[in-house]
């Protein structure tokens, strides 16, 4: 299963790290799928590391558009969440906001909206815990948050046209 990450476009764009997060999921997906029943209230860790190389392939398509600065790339002061955000303060936007830039370079907000949505469902919603509120996901539904992912990950390499390849 693993084998099919490498058929992506981005493999050879994003840093080994980045993919060897990817293959941590995908070896979890292999581990429990193998397994006869459900033995977990939530199966988010497994989306973890995938969501994990999904912000930083984020974090460094945006560097590689010039969205970013180096300091904000090799910070640790940069959220991707906030970044995203369409509907971030005004004030904010300018300085610290991405989707915006997104939108000018798509001539679109299609791209920024899906990076965006699979920012919250796949991770924010995920990784942090709101008050009456089940954030909880089964196997399956793990699995497809992957693969929302590397989706995601496909568009974006597609609508903004890298060539970067010395990950």
């Amino acid at each position: 299963m693993s084998k099919d990450l490498e058929k992506h476009v981005w493999w050879t764009y994003i840093h080994e790290d980045l993919r060897e997060l990817l293959q941590e999921s995908y070896l979890l997906v292999e581990i429990f799928e193998r397994k006869e029943k459900q033995e977990f209230h939530d199966y988010a860790f497994i989306v973890f590391p995938a969501a994990k190389s999904y912000e930083g392939f984020l974090k460094t398509l945006f560097h590689d558009l010039g969205f970013i600065s180096d300091e904000d790339f090799n910070g640790k002061r940069f959220r991707i969440g906030k970044a995203l955000n369409p509907s971030l303060e005004n004030h904010l936007r300018e300085k610290e906001g991405v989707y915006d830039k997104l939108v000018s370079f798509c001539q679109g907000s299609e791209l920024a909206d899906t990076l965006w949505e699979t920012w919250k469902k796949a991770r924010n919603l995920l990784f942090h815990w709101f008050p009456n509120e089940r954030n909880a996901i089964n196997f399956e539904e793990a699995r497809v948050r992957i693969n929302i992912i590397l989706d995601t990950m496909d568009l974006a390499f597609k609508e903004c046209k890298i060539e970067r390849t010395d990950a």
